[in-house]
């Protein structure tokens, strides 16, 4: 899913994939917007990508507001 949001992105503008754990608050300091893709485990949100969100807050906290971002969630259940 995040493969092809990526993919469909890319002819329009400089898309990068990552994963939540590699993901650093510089690499949201430096885009223009966000994709952010996740499973649904159990109702909530997955561990990973809770912690990216944990660590990655206050260091962006107040710098970033006002950029497009989307959400994926990817629930089978």
């Amino acid at each position: 899913m995040a493969k092809a949001a990526c993919e469909a992105a890319a002819p329009e503008c400089d898309a990068t994939l990552k994963r939540a754990a590699e993901t650093q608050p510089d690499d949201l300091l430096s885009a223009d917007g966000y994709v952010f893709v996740f499973p649904e485990n159990l109702a909530a949100i997955s561990g990973e990508m809770k912690e990216f969100f944990d660590r990655c807050y206050y260091p962006v906290l107040g710098k970033i507001e006002g950029r497009p971002y989307a959400l994926m969630v990817c629930a089978g259940s």
